[in-house]
Protein backbone atom coordinates (compact mmCIF):
# COMPACT_ATOMS: atom_id res chain seq x y z
CA UNK A 1 0.00 0.00 0.00
CA UNK A 2 1.21 3.61 -0.65
CA UNK A 3 1.49 6.00 1.94
CA UNK A 4 -0.27 9.37 1.15
CA UNK A 5 3.19 11.31 0.38
CA UNK A 6 3.71 8.61 -2.29
CA UNK A 7 0.47 8.52 -4.30
CA UNK A 8 0.65 12.57 -3.97
CA UNK A 9 4.29 12.11 -5.41
CA UNK A 10 3.32 9.57 -8.33
CA UNK A 11 -0.02 12.13 -9.18
CA UNK A 12 2.92 14.81 -8.99
CA UNK A 13 4.77 12.52 -11.96
CA UNK A 14 1.82 12.29 -13.78
CA UNK A 15 1.14 16.15 -14.12
CA UNK A 16 4.91 17.55 -14.05
CA UNK A 17 7.77 14.59 -14.95
CA UNK A 18 10.46 17.02 -14.99
CA UNK A 19 9.94 17.93 -11.17
CA UNK A 20 13.26 18.11 -9.53
CA UNK A 21 12.40 18.69 -5.78
CA UNK A 22 11.18 15.29 -4.78
CA UNK A 23 11.43 13.30 -1.81
CA UNK A 24 14.03 10.64 -2.01
CA UNK A 25 12.14 7.84 0.46
CA UNK A 26 8.74 8.41 -1.47
CA UNK A 27 10.71 8.01 -5.24
CA UNK A 28 12.54 4.88 -3.68
CA UNK A 29 9.40 3.65 -2.78
CA UNK A 30 7.53 4.07 -5.91
CA UNK A 31 10.67 2.56 -7.50
CA UNK A 32 10.93 -0.08 -5.23
CA UNK A 33 7.34 -1.10 -6.36
CA UNK A 34 7.49 -0.49 -9.93
CA UNK A 35 5.77 2.17 -10.54
CA UNK A 36 8.26 4.37 -11.62
CA UNK A 37 11.30 3.84 -13.16
CA UNK A 38 14.55 6.11 -14.09
CA UNK A 39 15.44 7.17 -17.40
CA UNK A 40 18.98 8.27 -18.55
CA UNK A 41 18.70 11.65 -19.88
CA UNK A 42 21.47 12.53 -22.85
CA UNK A 43 22.61 15.00 -20.35
CA UNK A 44 24.06 12.13 -17.73
CA UNK A 45 20.94 13.15 -15.57
CA UNK A 46 17.87 10.69 -14.73
CA UNK A 47 14.59 11.60 -15.21
CA UNK A 48 11.61 9.62 -13.13
CA UNK A 49 8.75 8.19 -15.29
CA UNK A 50 5.66 6.68 -14.97
CA UNK A 51 4.94 2.86 -15.76
CA UNK A 52 2.48 0.81 -17.16
CA UNK A 53 2.09 -0.35 -13.59
CA UNK A 54 1.69 3.35 -12.22
CA UNK A 55 -0.50 4.41 -15.00
CA UNK A 56 -2.87 2.07 -14.26
CA UNK A 57 -3.04 2.54 -10.80
CA UNK A 58 -3.69 6.27 -11.35
CA UNK A 59 -6.12 5.07 -13.61
CA UNK A 60 -8.10 2.97 -11.19
CA UNK A 61 -8.28 5.84 -8.41
CA UNK A 62 -9.32 8.00 -10.69
CA UNK A 63 -12.54 5.50 -11.52
CA UNK A 64 -13.10 4.91 -8.00
CA UNK A 65 -12.70 8.91 -7.27
CA UNK A 66 -15.42 9.35 -10.00
CA UNK A 67 -18.11 6.90 -8.79
CA UNK A 68 -18.20 8.45 -5.54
Amino acid sequence: MLSPHEFATLMLLKDAPDLLSLDGADLEALLDRQLVTLENLVSGQQRPLITNDGQMLLKAVARILDDE
